[in-house]
């Protein structure tokens, strides 16, 4: 699957193998380090490209990359049916109580015949997307064949005809959250978006109401919803992601039972794996003919030199 033409070098960070390569590297396929700072670049005078296999980039050094004037780019919506398929797992197990259900047959419990406690279909329910990029318009195609209702807040509003093309209506963020039976969110971790669903936010939504994220951890107050979900103000909660991963022992959400957790697992699947690399290796032959790299994080995408430039300050 690498491009033809290519020295190709495999090495782990932090060994020996590993910053030998540094210094003659032109391209850096990787998932994010927080090891890419400063002397990472110093170390690497000749890179043109770091090319994640990740959609997610918070834990890169963006201010290190842009003092090395070299574009950070993602990995292309690669895993972006994969992450919308688990946020669609995730409604279901937390609405069908899934874990319950299974931890009660193994454990030689049966069911009665009267109607399934605190159990709901997600047909007719509203779906609220926050953040409609990639990820999260596969997520409203998926809900609306489970015959859901979706709007979605967003900092960029799609048109009318965009919208009506997806079956999306826009919603303001309160709004949303006081309207949505399932809130799903799927935006980037940043300044903006860290702590967006806080108390205050938890507060607005449903008693009924259930929580997906598979974002990023600390897009949400992890401690009030914590709250929110034991003292039943909100039904329940599916979450891929945590604060601190892995979520510590005596995390209380581990103890909950209306709470679906899965280990930051809605994006890796066999499907992806080759997607990811074959779409890095696209970019990193781009870059190598002089054209601009496709998909560059939006926060670096002033970075980009006229095609052929490949000059570092």
């Amino acid at each position: 699957m690498a491009p033809s033409g290519f020295d190709l070098v495999l090495a782990q960070p932090g060994t020996p193998e590993f910053e030998a390569a540094l210094g003659a590297a032109e391209y850096m396929v990787c998932y994010p380090s927080v090891a890419m700072h400063d002397a990472f670049y110093r170390a690497a005078p000749r890179l043109r490209l770091v090319q994640m296999l990740s959609a997610g980039y918070d834990a890169v050094d963006l201010e290190a990359a842009r003092r090395a004037r070299v574009p950070v780019a993602n990995n292309g919506g690669a895993n972006a049916v994969s992450v919308a398929e688990h946020a669609l797992m995730l409604m279901l197990a937390v609405s069908r109580r899934v874990v319950w259900q299974h931890a009660g047959v193994a454990a030689g419990r049966w069911r009665g015949n009267g109607p399934a406690p605190r159990m709901y279909e997600l047909n007719g329910k509203t779906l609220g997307i926050v953040g409609l990029g990639t990820i999260g318009k596969k997520v409203a195609r998926l809900a609306r064949a489970f015959g859901m209702q979706v709007q979605y807040y967003d900092i960029v509003r799609l048109s009318e005809d965009a919208e009506d093309a997806l079956g999306v209506r826009f919603r303001l963020l309160r709004e949303l959250l006081r309207t949505s039976d399932v809130v799903s969110l799927h935006v980037p971790l940043n300044a903006s978006t860290r702590g967006m669903i806080g108390a205050g936010e938890l507060a607005l939504m449903k008693p009924t109401a259930i929580l997906v994220n598979t974002a990023r951890g600390p897009v949400v107050d992890e401690k009030a919803l914590t709250r929110a979900l034991a003292g039943g103000r909100l039904f329940g909660a599916g979450l891929d992601v945590f604060d601190r991963e892995p979520p510590a022992a005596d995390n209380p959400l581990l103890r909950l039972d209306n709470v679906v957790l899965t280990a930051h697992f809605a994006g890796p699947t066999w499907d992806n794996h080759v997607a990811r690399f074959r779409n890095a290796f696209d970019n990193v032959e781009r870059v190598a003919r002089g054209e601009a790299p496709l998909w560059v994080v939006p926060e670096l995408v002033d970075l980009l030199a006229p095609a052929g430039d490949s000059t570092r300050a």
